[in-house]
């Protein structure tokens, strides 16, 4: 039984007339009657009642006919399917993330993606950049978006770009600006700064980010006195919110509007926080490649 033979059952049960059938599929009679016989003597059944006058379907036939006619089509859009995979038009591409990602390039990027290639599945995976890394340099991930170390080389497995830079600026509990207890003329000074109880990302999680800040007091001349840590940009956020203290969140995070949570600069000169995307060199996905294009300066 080959797909031959399928399609001469089909082209004789949509004609019910052997030399019609025989026409379309460009060739003689004999060897599609031929081709229907093995067929039926293989299944063990008849296909076909065939008289003088006619042919019709056997009721095995009849309910056998739409199967066939569904694995017929799925078999010819074979070859379509696999050059829309091949130019990056259909397919997944797994994508993580870390967590201030989702406030700045991430959704302009999926959004983008997914007008230019519709077919595509985006699969998401929110992360933090060192369970990132090892995920991609093993393959397990197409690429994602990080926040490189600054205290050593990324694996040299894996090939880097960078998406964002961008200041940091201060969460701060509103209530706090009404109390007074901070000026709240949208520029935390230094000594407010120091003065305040941290919530930050546990150094183990988010390294870079931890650095980043507690480098930023001791730069002031002071050092941070953590408050409480957390491993969610949100659950941070809300932590300020109750009133607990401030965290310094990059400058994307005001669109991430929260209750009892102002927005203010740092003042002097903020520290920058960069966000870039990381992939596996060698060989690229057709859906990652153009994910790539996507986003190259310019």
């Amino acid at each position: 039984m080959d797909v031959r033979q399928f399609r001469h059952f089909a082209a004789v049960a949509e004609t019910l007339h052997f030399g019609r059938a025989a026409e379309r599929l460009r060739m003689t009679q004999p060897p599609l009657s031929q081709s229907i016989m093995a067929l039926e003597k293989e299944l063990g059944a008849a296909l076909f009642v065939r008289t003088k006058r006619n042919v019709r379907l056997t009721p095995l036939g009849e309910q056998w006919l739409p199967q066939v006619q569904e694995a017929l089509a799925a078999l010819d859009a074979l070859p379509g399917a696999a050059q829309r995979m091949r130019d990056g038009q259909s397919g997944y591409l797994a994508l993580s993330f870390v967590s201030t990602a989702d406030y700045s390039v991430l959704p302009s990027l999926v959004r983008r993606y997914s007008q230019a290639y519709p077919e595509v599945e985006i699969r998401l995976f929110e992360a933090t950049s060192d369970v990132q890394l090892p995920a991609l340099v093993e393959g397990e991930r197409h690429a994602g978006i990080i926040i490189p170390p600054t205290d050593q080389p990324l694996p040299s497995a894996l090939a880097y770009r960078r998406l964002l830079r961008e200041p940091l600026v201060a969460a701060v509990p509103s209530a706090w600006i009404d109390e007074g207890r901070i000026a709240g003329d949208a520029v935390l000074s230094a000594d407010e700064l120091l003065a305040s109880p941290l919530i930050l990302f546990p150094k183990h999680v988010a390294p870079n980010f931890h650095d980043l800040v507690t480098g930023h007091y001791r730069a002031l001349g002071g050092e941070a006195r953590i408050a409480q840590e957390a491993i969610q940009m949100q659950t941070i956020i809300s932590l300020v919110s109750s009133g607990l203290g401030v965290a310094l969140v990059p400058a994307s995070l005001r669109n991430l509007a929260r209750t009892g949570v102002t927005y203010v600069s740092l003042a002097g000169a903020a520290p920058e926080l960069e966000t870039g995307l990381a992939w596996r060199k060698g060989e690229i996905s057709p859906t990652l490649a153009n994910f790539l294009k996507l986003t190259e300066p310019g």
